[in-house]
């Protein structure tokens, strides 16, 4: 099923890396397209132009609400945290999501890092999340099932199947989708495969997944293929941009 996917993987691996400047440059390029895709699917309005001027040059966009400049800010620095988790090699904890959940979710303090203590309803959708007395054992339950069942997944498989239980849970009152979204990449990294970024293009795609899941026994076939076709896209890029450099570079 991920032949393809583990190839180029391999091939990936294979290539010689970047140089640091180059690493950070394409890092940050790409931390501003997954933080303007991320926050579009939660309704946020600024475009990909504005979240480009907000987070690199701390400007404030007219007419453009504070929390959406403030959630802008917020996901940088969450999709940092988890660079900085990655490196340390840290395990996934639910103090992490807490940590992931808090830099998200910057613009309101009450908030922060905390399950939700209110019974939530998602609008339009065919599943109730979970009730908040069962959060805290659902989470502890999920954590403990990615240290285990999960670790024996390929990493495209855990990833959807990890997101899917996260979101139906639905741990904080906010910031959810964000955070979870966040938490691909850090197990993607942590893995040694490039980020992915959800686009906002598919955001009826990626809500149908989830549509999928919970009207078909809990199956998770529906997100693991987005997902695979974008860790497809980022490691046919990523190969490219290596190669281009090899031959600059001789």
């Amino acid at each position: 099923m991920f032949q393809e996917l583990d190839k180029l993987f391999t091939k990936l691996k294979s290539l010689r890396p970047l140089s640091a400047d180059s690493v950070k440059r394409l890092a940050e390029d790409f931390m501003i397209d997954f933080v303007y895709n991320s926050n579009a699917i939660e309704g946020n309005t600024l475009t990909l132009e504005e979240t480009s001027l907000v987070l690199k040059e701390g400007l404030t966009i007219d007419k453009k609400p504070l929390s959406h400049h403030l959630e802008a800010v917020g996901h940088k620095e969450a999709y940092y945290y988890v660079e900085e988790t990655v490196k340390e090699k840290q395990a996934l904890s639910e103090q992490i999501i807490k940590n992931i959940h808090s830099l998200v979710l910057m613009g309101i303090s009450s908030e922060r890092g905390k399950y939700r203590s209110v019974p939530v309803i998602i609008t339009g959708s065919n599943y109730t999340p979970s009730q908040p007395y069962e959060i805290p054992f659902k989470m502890e339950q999920l954590i403990d099932e990615y240290h285990t069942r999960m670790n024996e997944m390929h990493v495209v498989e855990r990833i959807a199947a990890f997101h899917l239980k996260f979101e139906s849970i639905h741990p904080f009152i906010d910031g959810n989708g964000r955070t979870g979204r966040l938490l691909m990449n850090l197990d993607l990294l942590s893995a040694g495969y490039p980020p992915i970024n959800v686009k906002f293009q598919d955001t009826r795609r990626y809500y149908d997944s989830f549509k999928f899941y919970h009207e078909n026994e809990g199956d998770p076939s529906k997100l693991v293929e987005l997902v695979q076709e974008y860790v497809l896209e980022e490691l046919k890029r990523y190969i490219a941009i290596l190669e281009m450099a090899e031959k600059l570079n001789g």
